[in-house]
């Protein structure tokens, strides 16, 4: 989730650079192998799977082919379309969400074009350690001796704009890098991915930690380097990301009490687990505390399922998410149910895989298989335009924060992910 919805969520993704996103009305067909007959048996979860797997894994690949040569890269996180020239969406023309470009990382390992893992996971690197912190946005495209901040010309004003929220540094999205690192540590044996994902940790647990063992982490920082904005909300998205970074470090024997910062993620994790409703809370309120209960969110409700050892109640958080956030054969971000979040219904099919619920997984699968746009990317969402229920950022005053039909790199990574049965929470047996 990146490029589509500017949000400052409880997860303190950041998904569209504006609100003004125009939509996108082309819509995207189901592969010939598995599209539904009349009085035909529906194609199995392994049919399915085939048909996602090489779509997504050979549109990503491409994208890094585009870029001539083997140096380093970012993958811009939004396609355009044919027609559709951005011109109101300049803050979207050269993004490279750092989120998105992470799944990159571990969907291309899983689909076998390591190669293209490599360059994209070394800008990932190089980011980590040459910037100052790690941005949510970089520009995309070949990258040099240093990721460049991702900005625009704005004829009007006369002057260079840079996004407040690109510049920022959102706790999940470190740790989404720093899994990325990882999983090339594991693909390598190379100890400089590892160190490269101890160091994003390491910022993580100076920047962002609670007083007490049992506060767990906020959410980040927003804004430049002259006058960062910290985060006070706390996020259960965050927590899942941190539990899988600080342990995977650990078992990875990286320098470092990451058991401890292990437990102390999974502490503030548990304290979001709503016993009574089978489901996760999205975090906190930004005064680090009070329960935020004003909205639902589903990527959570997922990724936990996804945690090595997570324990068999969670599983009643899938059961809330089809009853909550079911939309036809996906899902929606949020409650209100306006219509399908194709990277949340990419998660959930891998969910369903994990948990051995196999028809349900080949449902969700076949619903994100419908859903490739003609250049080979996943679309954001299924209608024109849904809501989150969540705000752009700290000056909003509304939830005014909402994901279009554009085809995403995000959307694209996860669908690799759960066609090709991987969980990027754990490096792979």
């Amino acid at each position: 989730m990146s490029g589509a919805v500017l949000r400052q969520a409880s997860d303190g993704k950041v998904r569209v650079a504006a609100a003004a996103l125009l939509s996108v009305l082309c819509f995207g067909a189901a592969s010939p192998a598995i599209a539904a007959t009349p009085g035909k048996p529906a194609a199995s979860l392994d049919t399915v799977a085939r048909a996602v797997s090489t779509q997504a894994c050979g549109a990503m690949k491409r994208r890094v082919d585009a870029v001539p040569g083997k140096a380093p890269l970012l993958l811009r996180s939004y396609d355009e379309m044919p027609g559709d020239t951005n011109a109101d969406l300049p803050a979207l023309r050269t993004a490279a969400f750092t989120y998105d470009n992470a799944l990159a990382v571990i969907a291309l390992l899983a689909c076998g074009h390591r190669e293209a893992a490599l360059r994209i996971g070394a800008a990932l690197e190089r980011a980590a350690l040459r910037d100052t912190r790690l941005r949510n946005t970089y520009r995309a495209g070949a990258v040099e001796d240093a990721v460049l901040a991702n900005g625009w010309w704005d004829a009007a004003q006369n002057r260079w704009v840079e996004d407040a929220y690109q510049s920022g540094t959102a706790t999940g999205n470190v740790a989404w890098a720093a899994l990325a690192l990882l999983a090339l540590h594991e693909a390598t044996g190379e100890v400089r991915w590892r160190d490269a994902a101890a160091k994003l940790a390491g910022w993580v647990t100076a920047n962002t930690s609670g007083v007490k063992p049992e506060d767990g982490f906020s959410g980040g920082v927003d804004g430049f380097d002259a006058a960062p904005v910290t985060l006070g909300w706390k996020s259960s998205e965050h927590a899942i990301d941190l539990v899988a970074v600080f342990g995977w470090l650990a078992d990875a024997k990286a320098a470092g009490d990451w058991n401890t910062q292990a437990a102390r993620a999974r502490r503030f994790l548990d304290s979001q687990w709503d016993a009574a409703s089978g489901h996760f809370l999205i975090g906190t309120l930004p005064d680090g505390r009070s329960p935020n209960r004003a909205t639902s969110a589903l990527d959570v409700q997922w990724w936990a399922q996804m945690l090595p050892g997570a324990p068999k109640d969670w599983r009643r958080a899938m059961r809330y998410a089809e009853r909550v956030h079911a939309v036809g054969a996906g899902f929606d971000f949020n409650e209100d149910r306006d219509g399908e979040w194709l990277e949340g219904t990419a998660q959930a099919a891998l969910a369903y895989r994990i948990a051995g619920e196999t028809d349900a997984a080949r449902r969700s699968l076949a619903e994100v298989a419908a859903q490739f746009s003609p250049d080979g990317y996943v679309f954001a969402t299924r209608e024109a335009k849904i809501t989150t229920g969540l705000a752009i950022g700290p000056a909003s005053t509304s939830a005014d924060a909402y994901y279009y039909r554009r085809p995403h790199l995000g959307a694209t990574a996860w669908a690799a992910l759960a066609a090709l049965n991987r969980n990027p929470f754990r490096a792979p047996r």
